[in-house]
């Protein structure tokens, strides 16, 4: 979204660019593509595997590159709505500023830092517009809205990444797991690394090399579990003026917190930390003493560079050690 202040015109964009379509049909056809041996051989169900492979690769490459591009140029008067697939012809509408009876701005339930505008209309119908890129400052977009349309009662959004917040909220507060949770897993790790040993037995079979190394793999396991499980619940980030607080648990559950300043940070980047840049962007914090900080899951590249820049503003780090 291109909504500065300096201008009047609030834009909100949605669908991926052209390289970004092709890399991902690229990538779809290579996996189906590793099915096609299965095409030539005399077994039926190897046969029925590459066709249904085939297809479904082909069908995510179809839906990739057809799926359409939406932009929204919000003015004081109306909403100029464009939609164009690649392939097709750019589809304009106007909705005027009369037009307009409601607005609600929902948050995604997948990802907590994303929200869109739902507009009701005179007629009763909804339009959902892209979602708004910068998270920072979702209220101030709202509200905003909401005035120069003259939309009444408004609900304010819940942003914990709002830059009107005095403390800026990353991931979910951590708690540790239950003693009771933890020895279940543990005693499901044994009990399955003991399952090919026991059936060898009962069945009256010698057991294997293989059967004895994961009775004492198990018990490991059990350990590793019991030992380290909550240190896989992740960390919470407390962003304020002049400081990050990093929440994160031991292994035995007791918390532990880093604080992060601004003259300690030697660089902050925006990465991506999954599949999808339209889901699994990050800020990672790198400090002068070369320790590294990633922030839990924010969303899009365009929303994890927005609260990038506020933490910049917040830190106050130098130009030289933004790379957003």
């Amino acid at each position: 979204m291109d909504d500065a202040t300096t201008s009047t015109d609030i834009r909100l964009r949605e669908g991926s660019s052209i390289a970004q379509r092709l890399v991902m049909s690229a990538f779809a056809a290579a996996v189906a593509l590793c099915f096609t041996p299965g095409l030539f051989t005399h077994d039926t169900l190897e046969i029925i595997i590459s066709v249904v492979a085939l297809l479904v690769g082909a069908g995510f490459v179809v839906g990739i590159m057809l799926a359409p591009a939406v932009v929204w140029i919000i003015t004081p008067n109306e909403i100029l709505i464009g939609r164009q697939s690649p392939f097709g012809k750019l589809r304009t509408r106007i909705v005027a500023k009369d037009d307009i009876a409601g607005l609600q701005v929902p948050g995604s339930k997948r990802v907590k830092a994303r929200f869109q505008l739902v507009f009701t209309l005179a007629s009763g119908e909804r339009l959902t517009s892209p979602p708004i890129s910068d998270v920072t400052h979702v209220r101030d977009t709202v509200a905003r809205i909401a005035t120069q349309f003259d939309v009444p009662n408004v609900e304010e959004p819940v942003n914990p990444l709002d830059a009107s917040n005095p403390e800026m909220h990353l991931g979910e507060p951590l708690e540790a797991f239950s003693t009771r949770d933890i020895r279940i897993v543990s005693l499901i790790a044994v009990a399955l690394s003991a399952v090919p040993y026991a059936t060898k037995l009962w069945r009256g079979w010698p057991p294997t090399h293989v059967d004895i190394l994961l009775l004492p793999l198990g018990v490991i396991a059990a350990f590793a579990v019991h030992r380290y499980a909550n240190l896989v619940t992740g960390a919470f980030w407390i962003i304020r003026e002049g400081d990050i607080r990093v929440e994160r648990l031991w292994g035995d559950g007791t918390p532990r917190a880093d604080h992060i300043e601004g003259h300690d940070v030697r660089t902050i980047t925006v990465d991506r930390r999954g599949r999808s840049e339209d889901e699994h962007c990050i800020v990672t914090i790198r400090l002068r003493s070369g320790r590294r900080f990633r922030s839990p899951r924010i969303g899009s590249r365009v929303e994890a560079r927005a609260v990038g820049t506020e933490i910049v503003r917040r830190l106050g780090i130098a130009a030289e050690s933004n790379k957003i």
